[in-house]
């Protein structure tokens, strides 16, 4: 099983992403993520930096580690601008790039409202997400689905790509094995028992597990994944 996490994204000051990023590079991770949000959930007087701006500087900043998007959300531009943008991040660093892309849920509505951009029904986010993902799977983008849905799930088998679950119960992961490859998402905080919960992880057949560190420092969270992550390596 692979191993990375989220950065520091929700500040205005990029630099402490940029530190994070090249810190897990270093440490031996192997991807770094970033979100795709207006401001935090729940948080609407709170800064977010734009998920393909810091992806831009992470593809100058680091020259190993997988770069992704957990996930680009279909709505919040035309499809045809989202793949340009990640498309743009592909040609700058190829195979490293991981697309995430998802349909949103009723937690980000309040960001599409706020900006006046419709919150558009299910069905329509859902056909959003097929057609931006057959158009990066074309272009050769490695890409994964998010959403815990039974109509996600589908769309992850038939383009026959990896499901992105966040925090999925282990009755959830355990129903979905063996239908679709998962990757797994979630908040993590510091008293947990990294070794014992990667290990679970990859005894459920995750492939990769991208950690979002809660109440850390980030220099101990670079520290103490990359140490967890080397048991599920062997």
């Amino acid at each position: 099983m692979r191993v990375g996490l989220t950065l520091p994204q929700f500040r205005a000051d990029p630099e402490p992403a940029l530190a994070v990023a090249r810190a897990a590079e270093d440490a031996g991770l192997e991807g770094v993520f970033v979100f795709d949000h207006l401001w935090p959930i729940g948080q609407p007087d709170k800064p977010a930096i734009q998920s393909t701006a810091l992806l831009g500087a992470l593809c100058a900043e680091t020259s190993r580690v997988a770069l992704g998007t957990l996930v680009a959300r279909v709505g919040l531009v035309p499809d045809a601008v989202l793949v340009n943008m990640l498309l743009t991040v592909h040609r700058m660093i190829g195979d490293r790039l991981i697309a995430g892309v998802g349909t949103g849920d009723g937690l980000s509505k309040a960001e599409n409202d706020a900006y006046g951009v419709p919150y558009e029904p299910a069905a329509t986010r859902l056909a959003r997400v097929d057609n931006v993902v057959g158009q990066l799977r074309q272009r050769g983008v490695t890409t994964w689905i998010g959403g815990r849905s039974a109509q996600t799930l589908e769309l992850a088998a038939g383009h026959g790509v990896p499901l992105n679950l966040w925090s999925p119960s282990d009755e959830e992961l355990t129903s979905r094995r063996g239908a679709v490859e998962i990757t797994w998402g979630g908040s993590v905080r510091s008293d947990v028992d990294l070794p014992k919960m990667l290990g679970g992880l990859a005894d459920a057949g995750v492939t990769f597990a991208v950690l979002a560190p809660v109440d850390w420092d980030w220099d101990d969270a670079v520290a103490a994944i990359a140490s967890a992550a080397e048991g599920v390596r062997r």
